[in-house]
């Protein structure tokens, strides 16, 4: 059975507030704090309040190519300008979505060093790595679905169609 685990709206605060200090204490800047849809537009909205720092987005979950690649096409070249880019996503899970940017952006030609990966939890069991996270869990031990506040107003049907999508991360 499937653990359903709310995360209140000041956990999620003070998850964005953890990652902004760790921004703020690393001698490497971002220059736009990029939010990948859809997870990661709200936190990259509140991190980009915390920190001053600009947002940009993209967007993966729809699988849109229009609406995914092509923007991923010019933030790669933004790089080869000098910027840094900080993309933000609510949680890295199994790794395929930071694993796609990562493909795409260095298809792009993304300049070495220039791209970092943010998440407000972060799976260590996951394929992927990132450079910032405000929380750690180990899918191999915790097997609840999260849910954030912005996930919340979903119907009930909804939550849990999008948590069986993947069952290995929850059985």
């Amino acid at each position: 059975m499937t653990v359903f685990t709310h995360i209140p709206h000041d956990d999620f605060v003070a998850a964005i507030r953890t990652l902004a200090d760790l921004l703020a204490a690393d001698t490497w800047k971002p220059d736009f704090i990029i939010g990948v849809g859809r997870g990661g537009l709200a936190p990259a909205v509140y991190l980009s309040h915390a920190t001053g720092l600009p947002m940009l987005s993209v967007d993966y979950s729809s699988q849109v190519k229009d609406f995914a690649d092509a923007p991923l096409e010019r933030l790669a070249a933004r790089t080869q300008d000098g910027a840094r880019l900080l993309f933000l996503d609510d949680i890295n899970d199994s790794g395929r979505t930071i694993a796609h940017l990562r493909e795409k952006l260095a298809a792009g030609g993304a300049a070495q060093g220039s791209i970092r990966f943010a998440t407000l939890i972060d799976n260590v069991s996951s394929v992927q790595t990132v450079d910032y996270r405000a929380r750690t869990i180990d899918r191999t031990v915790t097997k609840d679905w999260f849910i954030f506040p912005w996930e919340a107003v979903a119907p009930d049907l909804a939550i849990q169609a999008d948590a069986a999508a993947v069952p290995e991360r929850i059985a």
